[in-house]
């Protein structure tokens, strides 16, 4: 080994983001190194959400949320037959339970409608209680192309592809520190205990809720250009008695939207989820909340009143790296290329929660048209 090794583009980061953005780049013919500071790839956000396919609904008209979803979901559905990933379109219901709710549910139609997700049809009360007998809801909007997916698959897909195309991972592999040169970046490491040092020609942040720190570790970065980011969690239970559902059954969201509600959704191996809440906090914390169990189980029994909590068990908890803290208005992906900080061949990503997972596939479209026009 050279003392300074050298790859033309570094990935930092292996969840489903940073090994599409890998994958894409592999693809074209790219010399692809991605550097992951845990055991394995998608420990992270990657492995606790809700594992669905999102059809592109809530999120305002033009923004990289509402665009990139939709052709994210069109394009995973695309792969995920292709390379066989486990995935099922179960379709969704977001169900009303009020007068007020259902006047909710036209502007997220009106919304969807303008995110060309024009599949989006009114159920009545009547007709829900013939698809989805255990849901008391007096109107709903069933969204036939929202799916579930099984995200550990879908990474080690990436990950197949990736190998295939001549890129590699090296997991346990911390940046500690980048330099910025006239030809590229250097990149100052540990790896399971070892100093390393890595020269690249182009840098891709994709490191989740450590992104802030990583873009703050390059020398001479704005910290202007930095956003705060707030760390929110999500609770999950599992119900441990057999599916009363058919479909992914959502609440009308707060109108805050810091997140979706306490919704039900579905694995492939059948199981039933409830989750996930909303919980800021200010350190990265994934035990399960004692204190969400009551507030979630009030929260499900306004669409599931049957519900038996006995069967309700702790589960797995989330966080979500989002931009806006308590209270504020909800904030966009923030997909950082040279027309925002000047640094040739660098893209930083902040913010990527839901809907991450879908996506993916257009996030790293993206990535890499801003590398291949900044990038000689």
């Amino acid at each position: 080994m050279s003392d300074v090794d050298e790859v033309d583009t570094c990935i930092i980061g292996a969840g489903v983001v940073g090994l599409a953005i890998a994958r894409e780049l592999t693809n074209r013919g790219g010399e692809v190194l991605i550097l992951e500071s845990s055991p394995k790839f998608g420990e992270g956000i990657s492995s606790r959400n809700s594992e669905v396919i999102h059809a592109g609904i809530y999120y305002p008209k033009d923004s990289l949320k509402a665009t990139l979803c939709v052709r994210g979901k069109k394009l995973l559905y695309e792969y995920c037959a292709q390379r066989n990933v486990a995935h099922r379109r179960l379709g969704k219901l977001i169900v009303a339970t009020n007068s007020e709710e259902e006047s909710q549910l036209e502007t997220i139609r009106d919304r969807a409608n303008g995110n060309d997700v024009d599949d989006i049809d009114f159920v009545s009360s009547s007709a829900l209680k013939d698809i989805e007998p255990a849901v008391q809801a007096t109107a709903a909007l069933l969204s036939p192309s929202t799916g579930i997916i099984s995200a550990h698959d879908l990474m080690t897909a990436f990950l197949g592809d990736i190998e295939a195309n001549g890129g590699s991972l090296a997991c346990r592999a911390s940046v500690t520190s980048v330099n910025v040169e006239s030809s590229g970046f250097l990149l100052n490491c540990d790896i399971d205990g070892h100093s390393y040092r890595l020269k690249c020609r182009r840098l891709v942040n994709s490191a989740g809720l450590n992104a802030q720190d990583v873009a703050g570790s390059i020398s001479g970065f704005n910290p202007g250009l930095i956003p705060k980011q707030y760390l929110c969690k999500g609770n999950y239970f599992i119900y441990q008695a057999r599916n009363p559902f058919f479909h992914l059954i959502y609440p009308v969201p707060d109108t805050g939207g810091a997140g979706l509600g306490v919704h039900a959704t579905i694995d492939m191996g059948g199981q039933v989820k409830f989750g996930p809440d909303v919980e800021y906090i200010e350190e990265a914390d994934y035990s399960v909340s004692e204190t969400s169990f009551s507030h979630s189980i009030e929260a499900i029994r306004r669409y599931f009143p049957s519900l038996d909590d006995r069967h309700l068990a702790p589960g797995y908890a989330g966080i979500r790296p989002k931009l806006q803290g308590p209270g504020d208005s909800p904030e966009d992906f923030i997909i950082q290329g040279f027309e925002s900080h000047e640094i040739n061949g660098l893209v930083n990503l902040y913010g990527i929660e839901s809907p991450g997972l879908t996506s993916s596939m257009a996030i790293a479209e993206t990535v890499s048209t801003r590398l291949d026009a900044t990038s000689g």
